[in-house]
């Protein structure tokens, strides 16, 4: 039976249906697009929702189906898209910043470790994950490709990772390239200097150029495999890419560049960093100069080399490079594979050589701490064991990028829960009793010469006094 107007009607439903269909997919698509890639309509890459599809879905989905090199390849290349630092209102309330080297002020204690951007491609997005510092390298002076592949390897069940990368290198002419770049981006004023690329960044992200500006840079060096003259290359590597870092960092501590950990001993290691402190002072404005041990030293040999870096007047220490240990509680199949280990397996002797190390140095030495940091309590313990700072690379692999938020809140929530609000002043080296004690009267007698003193003459005092009777 032909009802009249039932043809019409069913016409004007579908396009009903049809219109509606494509204003929901149209919506969806415009505010998707505006919270992946604004702060709007919420928080955009800092939100909750963000930060889980990253770290719950899209990290753990990269980790099944690609070997561990290319999906470290890939997370540089997407970086530009991960999860921004999600504010923590903890945080806020505490004094969470670090003052090194008299100018340097770290805008909070975590930082990523050199390791992860070895030519400095991802520097910008890095900083915007939340981390207050970045570390590229290893930067060699010519160009190396390092061991062949396969060369990284996951410990999934142990949480750790073997890698026998061998210093693999774009070389310091690029990466000073890569640099230049950076540095550039962040000295564009007005805004006919800014390029309308920057323009629309910091439209999109709006803050993002305070927090690149306010991070801080620093430039691990280490020689070429071929090379029989170290001095000469970091000599070489600090004249070059000096100007560009906020800090650098001779590494003599990584186990798959043969020879290289024989720089750390004492005889070798004071003359190489005596030589790297004099090519540093040749610089315009002279860096920071860190050195970066391995933690298979044995405690005599840190208390040897402390004595050196105090006599050299050493800016700051790294510990700890990777492993070639093996711990026996390891279940992963790829336990045996050689190379360094880091990550969660690494933990507590890098926290033992931070302790060791700062009581050797009576803390007069700044450290900064990585190994097997996944979590604010691992940063935590590491600030009370001496570290001023701590690194986390590892741990990204295995909880995303929004690794660095959390740290942040657990770490401001730790110092709440102990009643503490300076995280410099009350938190680092706090398990060496003696130590930190002697610290806090020397930070309480500093505060007290900013105090006025006011002499009151007593012959005055008494004369008014008596004035005061005569009143009455």
């Amino acid at each position: 039976i032909n009802i009249p107007g039932t043809k019409m009607f069913q016409q004007a439903l579908h396009s009903l249906r049809r219109t509606t269909t494509r204003a929901v997919l149209g919506g969806a698509i415009i505010i998707g697009t505006a919270e992946v890639f604004t702060h709007l309509p919420s928080q955009g890459r800092s939100s909750a929702l963000y930060h889980e599809l990253a770290d719950e879905w899209i990290v753990p989905g990269m980790r099944r189906v690609l070997n561990p090199e290319l999906a470290h390849k890939v997370a540089l290349k997407l970086a530009i898209f991960a999860p921004t630092y999600r504010p923590s209102a903890k945080e806020q309330r505490l004094n969470v910043k670090v003052r090194l080297w008299g100018d340097k002020e770290f805008s909070n204690p975590i930082g990523l470790a050199a390791g992860y951007d070895k030519d400095g491609t991802a520097i910008s997005p890095l900083l915007g994950m939340g981390f207050s510092f970045v570390e590229i390298g290893s930067v060699c002076l010519q160009p190396q490709p390092g061991n062949p592949s396969p060369r990284m390897f996951r410990l999934v069940e142990d949480e750790g990772i073997i890698n026998r990368y061998g210093f693999n290198s774009m070389g310091a002419d690029v990466v000073e390239a890569h640099l230049k770049e950076f540095r550039q981006s962040l000295l564009q004023g007005t805004k006919e200097e800014t390029p309308w690329w920057q323009r629309a960044y910091d439209f999109f992200w709006p803050g993002s150029r305070e927090l690149l500006a306010s991070g801080m840079l620093g430039i691990n060096l280490g020689k070429n495999k071929t090379s029989t003259t170290p001095l000469d290359d970091y000599q070489a590597l600090i004249h070059q890419l000096g100007p560009y870092a906020d800090y650098l960092v001779i590494n003599v501590s990584s186990p798959n560049t043969p020879g290289l950990r024989d720089l750390q001993s004492t005889s070798s290691l004071e003359g190489l960093l005596a030589g790297c402190q004099e090519a540093c002072r040749k610089l315009e404005r002279p860096p920071p100069l860190l050195v970066k041990l391995a933690p298979d030293l044995t405690n005599d040999e840190l208390k040897d080399i402390a004595n050196v870096l105090l006599k050299l007047k050493i800016d700051g220490i790294i510990l700890t490079n990777t492993t070639t240990g093996r711990p026996s509680s390891l279940m992963s199949l790829n336990k045996s594979e050689t190379g360094g280990l880091s990550g969660k397996p690494l933990k507590t002797r890098s926290t033992e050589c931070i302790r060791l190390l700062y009581q050797y140095t009576q803390g007069r030495i700044p450290i900064i701490g990585v190994g097997g940091v996944q979590n604010g309590h691992d940063a935590y313990e590491k600030l009370r064991a001496g570290a001023s700072l701590v690194q986390v690379y590892t741990g990204m692999i295995y909880e995303g990028p929004g690794i660095v938020s959390r740290i942040r809140d657990e770490v401001a929530e730790l110092m709440i829960q102990n009643g503490q609000r300076n995280l410099q002043e009350e938190v680092v080296g706090m398990d060496h009793e003696d130590l930190y004690w002697r610290k806090q009267r020397m930070s309480l007698a500093k505060q007290d010469d900013q105090i006025p003193i006011f002499v009151i003459d007593e012959e005055q005092n008494k004369n008014s006094g008596e004035a005061e009777v005569a009143s009455e």
